[in-house]
């Protein structure tokens, strides 16, 4: 043989081993004798069947044979044997096995050596190995999450799962602590003043019962209109409202339909409303982003009698469909309520209301971008109006506002002005010789009017007590100076103490949040605990930070009848008890639920 030859006998290049081969290789087990021993098999069967010679017990014993000499030579047993021993001496030195062996000294003729090789078969085999299911008996691979049967042997994937299963049929239910949506719902109740001692009434439990199964409802039956208007609130608040839901409060009888959000429901919900309900006097729609030309030319088509209507946000009708309305159908309306206008709803629109709606006697116009002081000017000729609630995005003069109270404050019940940044004290004035019939007065978000003005408006004031009173946000806005200019900007101290001397009778809610120029000594003379307004139920408080914990203790003695308390941003309120019955809003550290005997000290 030549130089290469050789060479290319004795540099072979070997690949990489398997792991199987290494594992063969290391128990002497060679794959060339495999294949033989499998082809002589399969040429001893071929034989058989040839013959037909009853050859299969030999075969079967002399393969068996074979196989446990390959399976198990004579230095595996050793191997085996040792690693047995080592097992059974650390089983020895266990807790496990020192606790067995204490037992087993009571009982005669107990052999140590017997307890270590039982808690030794016993023993779970490491994951990865092969192990047989104890109920089974099916061959499977032992992994971390094998299962332990009722003989402390292990269990195969498929009988885990079925005893899984059983164990969880057969275990008793825990029984659980208020879960999130609870304490959810209790706050939620808390923030709307509700505040429960003891359980709910069967009406209230009812009601939340059909509301947590609404889908499953076919119809509501005869349910009178205070159901339905409670039911609608639940419903709208779980945003639920659809063309399916909607159905349920459709009744051919009723004269009033009120829903809370729209936000589901397209042109062909809102013209079936009154198509089912073709005498409907009242309409509340929130939300109603789909409230179109085509539902307004429906109703004019059909003289659909409506007396009282609120819409909101229903920016889709054109003003042009507005002015028809109010030309057609607007001697019918007593009361209209828009909102949340920011496409339709002009100055020139407002002027067709006034002409078209002369028998108006409530009107609310909220956050309508589009109107300015020549609406204010045109709603100075509804002489019939009682309640009036105006809030403007565009701002306005002094003027035309004073000029509208002076034409129709006398005839007022309710007087809403909401940010008209330009009114000044003449406003103020002006409602104090004009209005002589108010019961409900909101003048908020001003920094214009100053403290002498309101203590002029409630001192020596024609207009009987007020029951409820919104003055919030009436400061001034020069946060440099804490405590405000010499001359009081907003409720200060004695508009404050004027407003109490001429309402606290009869005065049901009061708001008078961010008016931080009014002073600690204010607050402790007004509620002192001595002088009393048995009829006050709600007070907003927020954001004055005089006001501590003893004002607040002084509330709960001067108002007995106080369900109600919001007090955001009042950080000198501390550990407050809170009286059974009371919301107290916004103080986080307050000692509520507690139930009191006696007076609060």
């Amino acid at each position: 043989m030549d130089r290469s030859g050789r060479r290319a006998a004795t540099n072979r290049i070997r690949g990489p081993q398997s792991a199987l081969t290494d594992f063969l290789a290391s128990n002497n087990i060679s794959a060339v004798q495999i294949r033989d021993d499998y082809e002589r098999r399969r040429q001893t069967t071929q034989q058989q069947e040839a013959q037909n010679v009853p050859l299969t017990a030999p075969v079967e014993e002399e393969e068996e044979e074979e196989a446990e000499e390959r399976v198990e030579t004579v230095e595996q047993k050793k191997r085996k044997k040792r690693k047995e021993e080592a097992a059974v001496a650390k089983i020895k030195q266990s807790k496990a096995y020192q606790k067995r062996k204490a037992q087993n000294d009571d009982k005669p003729g107990g052999d140590d050596d017997d307890i270590a090789w039982d808690m030794y078969a016993k023993s779970k085999p490491l994951p990865g190995q092969l192990e047989n299911c104890e109920l089974c008996e099916k061959r499977f691979t032992v992994t971390a999450y094998s299962k332990t049967g009722p003989e402390g042997g292990l269990l195969c994937a498929k009988c885990s799962k079925a005893q899984e299963a059983e164990r969880k049929k057969d275990a008793k239910p825990k029984k659980q602590a208020a879960s999130r949506d609870k304490r959810r719902k209790t706050q939620s109740n808390l923030l709307d003043g509700i505040v429960r001692n003891g359980s709910k009434t069967l009406q209230e439990l009812c009601v939340e019962k059909v509301a947590d199964n609404i889908n499953d409802v076919e119809e509501f039956g005869d349910l009178p209109q205070a159901l339905l208007d409670r039911l609608s609130q639940i419903l709208s608040k779980r945003r639920v409202i659809t063309s399916r839901t909607l159905d349920l409060f459709l009744r051919s009888d009723l004269g009033s339909i009120s829903v809370y959000d729209c936000g589901k429901l397209e042109v062909s919900d809102y013209i079936r409303i009154f198509s089912i309900i073709p005498k409907v006097e009242r309409l509340n729609l929130r939300n109603a982003g789909q409230f179109k030309d085509d539902v307004l030319d429906y109703m004019l088509e059909r003289h659909i009698p409506i007396q009282h209507l609120q819409l909101e946000a229903a920016n889709l009708v054109t003003d042009t469909k507005w002015r028809e309305y109010f030309a057609k159908a607007g001697h019918r309306l007593e009361s209209l309520k828009l909102s949340w206008l920011d496409y339709s709803m002009d100055d020139e629109s407002i002027g067709h209301l006034v002409n078209g709606c002369p028998t108006l006697k409530r009107l609310k116009l909220k956050k309508c971008f589009r109107l300015g002081d020549a609406s204010l000017e045109a709603l100075s000729q509804l002489k019939h109006l009682e309640y009036l609630s105006l809030r403007f995005i565009t701002p306005t003069t002094m003027e035309p506002l004073r000029s509208l109270i002076h034409s129709v404050g006398k005839g007022l019940r309710t007087l809403s002005l909401e940010k008209f940044d330009n009114a000044d004290d003449e406003v103020l004035s002006e409602i104090h010789l004009t209005c002589a019939s108010l019961s409900k007065l909101r003048f908020c978000e001003n920094d214009y009017c100053t403290d002498r003005a309101f203590c002029a408006l409630f001192t020596r004031w024609s207009n009987p007590p007020l029951s409820h009173v919104d003055l919030s946000s009436n400061r001034d806005l020069d946060y440099t100076r804490p405590d405000g200019p010499e001359d009081p900007i907003g409720l200060a101290s004695q508009g404050f103490k004027a407003l109490m001397a001429h309402s606290g009778s009869k005065l049901e809610r009061l708001d008078i949040s961010s008016c931080r120029h009014i002073t600690q000594e204010a607050f402790a003379e007004v509620f002192d605990g001595v002088k009393q307004y048995p009829l006050l139920r709600e007070i907003n408080i927020s954001f004055l930070t005089k006001i501590d914990t003893v004002i607040v203790a002084g509330m709960f003695r001067s108002c007995p009848a106080v369900a109600k308390v919001t007090a955001f941003g009042c950080f000198n309120v501390i550990d407050i008890i809170v009286p059974p019955g009371v919301a107290l809003i916004g103080v986080p550290n307050a000692l509520e639920s507690i139930v009191q005997e006696g007076d609060f000290a």
